[in-house]
């Protein structure tokens, strides 16, 4: 099913976004990430994401918001995105976290050619917990979610 909300921002419901999962987890950590991506089947890659988040012990899936379509922003010259959220537990630190993310941003061919390039999966931690990180790799919350509808809108709707 899909929601126009306006002119160029589109919302997705499907089996898995928005979806809520696990009421509980034993797991220290709430972490709020933001995927999106505009190249190839997103939806389907963002499916097997699901699948792979929910088959690693490391993570416990709580839900996730429905999908937005909407314009490119920095490089204008690109497909529409698709956004989402999702929200988990685990027990890695925020730099491990990072660097599982990544890993997986990577098995899903990801391409680091230029900043807001085109691409098939980022993986954005919106939220760690609570906590309040600057480091020349990582700064949580993330730079600019509150101004991003890409990460609000999905956010307010789960």
């Amino acid at each position: 099913m899909k929601k126009k909300l306006t002119q160029n921002l589109t919302l997705f419901y499907t089996a898995n976004f928005p979806k809520k999962f696990n009421a509980s987890s034993s797991k220290k950590y709430t972490v709020t990430i933001g995927i999106g991506g505009n190249i190839g089947n997103t939806k389907k890659l963002f499916d097997k994401l699901i699948l792979c988040l929910k088959q690693d012990s490391r993570f416990t899936l709580l839900m996730t918001s429905p999908l937005l379509r909407n314009p490119p922003f920095g490089f204008l010259e690109q497909n529409d995105f698709l956004n989402g959220i999702i929200r988990l537990k685990t027990n890695l630190c925020p730099n491990s976290f990072l660097k599982v993310m990544q890993r997986y941003e990577n098995k899903f061919g990801r391409k680091r050619s230029f900043q807001d390039a085109p691409r098939t999966l980022d993986i954005d931690i919106i939220f760690f917990d609570n906590l309040k990180i600057n480091t020349k790799d990582l700064i949580i919350p993330h730079k600019n979610w509150a101004s991003r509808e890409s990460v609000i809108i999905p956010l307010k709707r789960m």
